[in-house]
């Protein structure tokens, strides 16, 4: 098998997986603010702005597109500001498909 055939296998188990969890219906910089949100969750169940904005998978993403995607996200139900914090904590949810 070649390497550019294993790397479609992984693509298509990845499509699967995102189906049927419901992550579908996000936007590729949606999604990979909840995959990094959902990695980085710390001790308190709660992820910093700026541990999201510095991960490798954001880092071609501009800020206002970030912080476009981050509220979409929120209105969407996968990520909610953290309601102890000044601000820029977030806990991270699993909404209902």
């Amino acid at each position: 098998m070649s390497e550019i055939s294993k790397l479609v296998e992984l693509r298509k188990l990845l499509l699967d997986m995102e189906d049927s969890m419901g992550l579908q219906e996000l936007s590729p910089v949606e999604r990979d603010i909840y995959y990094v949100a959902s990695d980085h969750v710390g001790s308190a169940g709660t992820v910093k702005t700026t541990t999201l904005q510095d991960h490798a998978l954001l880092a071609n993403v501009s800020r206002p597109t970030f912080f476009r995607a981050l509220k979409s996200l929120q209105g969407k139900g996968y990520l909610e500001h953290c309601k102890d914090s000044v601000r820029g904590y977030y806990t991270v949810k699993t909404p209902a498909k």
